[in-house]
């Protein structure tokens, strides 16, 4: 990682600081220097510059998560996430840093904090009103606090716990079941007694889903590429919950095998972020639903706020007693971000992506 310059020493008012930004949006396709560029920002750390109720934050890791790819397509539809202004707004995300200044009380030049909204950047001013600290000798590690704690583990604890709420015994499947998401959602299900099939891109990702995370079963979507027929060799006694994370061929696959009373909780559809609406693969079997009764409802986090106190308690338990296991793909150094973002587009990845801004 090239190393951060801060001009006149290290107890200087001034740093050299790099920040990512859009030039262009990408509507098709997966972004690229073409549309991102990386620049490099004088910031200013002195007392003046810092408004009241702010702290200068150096960060620490940056999580890259599938809904910044809807952000980048100049397009208001799918997430309806508002897009990044283009040569303007400096690119946002979930992260984690430690305070370097400080012009609000609570926080103290030393803290480990999160946010899920720090510049994505090396250092940054930041209001402190979404500001959390985190106690860095809890026994937590801190890339948990994006992933686990974060984002990713939050969207599972509400497909899981708040919308689909399965009874022990449920026959649970979840797609992307390696991803940040996934992992998380099949363990949740795991601990609330239900068989769990996951479908993931590679064999490596197969035998990690049974062998690291607990699912009952797995398979290669890459090689069992008939889903309908893969999905009744494993759920003969059909599906009770199936938490979505792609969409496309394998939710109308799902739709077929589909028990009474089933839910899907709709957390993404990777599958289709890359294309426009008009391109995107539809799903012909949406009756299914009516004969059987189907919930299937989308959800953000950030309606489920209210819930998350209730969420951090739990998953620090889990996490501490070890009943979870997280899994990272690491990037080194700001500028890995194009490259990180696009590692989740391809089969490549084991667990939870994020950059380590900082050692």
């Amino acid at each position: 990682m090239e190393s951060v310059e801060v001009v006149g020493g290290e107890n200087s008012t001034v740093v050299n600081s790099r920040e990512w930004v859009m030039s262009a949006y990408a509507d098709q396709g997966l972004p690229t220097s073409d549309h991102l560029k990386l620049r490099t920002t004088r910031l200013s750390l002195h007392a003046d510059s810092i408004p009241d109720g702010h702290v200068a934050v150096e960060l620490l890791w940056i999580s890259v998560d599938p809904y910044l790819r809807t952000r980048m397509t100049g397009h208001d539809d799918g997430l309806y996430f508002p897009q990044f202004a283009l040569n303007e707004q400096v690119i946002t995300a979930f992260g984690v840093g430690r305070v370097i200044r400080s012009k609000h009380s609570k926080f103290s030049v030393g803290d480990i904090v999160v946010s899920p909204f720090f510049r994505f950047a090396e250092y940054c001013i930041a209001a402190a009103t979404f500001l959390r600290v985190v106690d860095p000798t809890a026994g937590i590690e801190s890339p948990a606090y994006l992933s686990a704690l974060g984002v990713p583990g939050f969207a599972a604890w509400v497909g899981i716990e708040v919308l689909g709420n399965p009874k022990a015994g449920s026959n649970v499947f979840i797609s992307a079941a390696a991803g940040g998401v996934g992992m998380f959602a099949g363990q949740l299900a795991k601990l609330k007694g239900c068989r769990v099939v996951g479908s993931t891109g590679t064999d490596e990702k197969v035998k990690q889903l049974k062998e690291e995370f607990g699912y009952d079963e797995a398979f290669n979507y890459n090689k069992e590429t008939d889903f309908d027929a893969a999905l009744s060799k494993y759920f003969p006694n059909g599906i009770d919950l199936y938490l979505d994370n792609v969409g496309g061929k394998m939710l109308e696959a799902v739709l077929n095998h589909v028990n009474l009373h089933a839910r899907i909780p709709v957390c993404g559809m990777i599958s289709q972020y890359n294309q426009v609406w008009r391109e995107r693969e539809g799903v012909r079997n949406l009756l299914n639903m009516v004969g059987k009764e189907v919930r299937m409802e989308g959800y953000l986090v950030g309606s489920y706020l209210d819930r998350f106190d209730d969420f951090t308690k739990e998953m620090e338990s889990y996490t501490k007693e070890g009943k979870l296991i997280s899994k990272y793909k690491i990037f080194n150094g700001i500028e890995s971000f194009i490259e990180s973002l696009a590692s989740m587009f391809t089969s490549s990845n084991l667990g939870k992506v994020v950059i380590q801004v900082k050692p």
